[in-house]
């Protein structure tokens, strides 16, 4: 496995997930880190951008599953971007942070809940 790392933090999506009526029917900002272990060194000995990941492809990826289908929890949300990157992209492992910013926990004050999942090919 390689040691090098492409990291795309800080994507924001509207989505409909949670296990409330509301956060299903109203939705609510979702935002995802994603990670992916590639070997960097042929595209960056070579300077070819068809040698490494595609940075507006895992962007495009992650939107469809968040933008996607409703689902109550953000484990799953988490699983399902880990499991299309995997498949569409052909990396090592990946590892996706997807936060849900001031959850709606009755009588709390929470900057965000999140959860995160390491996923190997």
């Amino acid at each position: 496995m390689s040691e090098d790392r492409i990291q795309i933090k800080g994507m924001k999506f509207f989505g409909r997930h949670g296990v409330t009526e509301d956060e299903q029917s109203l939705g609510q900002r979702i935002e995802v880190d994603v990670e992916v272990e590639v070997d960097l060194e042929p595209s960056g000995r070579s300077d070819d951008p068809k040698l490494t990941v595609d940075y507006a492809l895992v962007y495009e990826l992650t939107k469809q599953v968040v933008e996607g289908e409703s689902v109550r929890l953000l484990e799953t949300l988490g699983q399902r971007i880990a499991d299309i990157l995997i498949d569409k992209l052909g990396v090592d492992s990946v590892w996706v942070k997807v936060a849900k910013p001031n959850p709606p926990i009755h009588g709390s004050i929470i900057g965000y809940v999140a959860i995160e999942v390491q996923r190997d090919k």
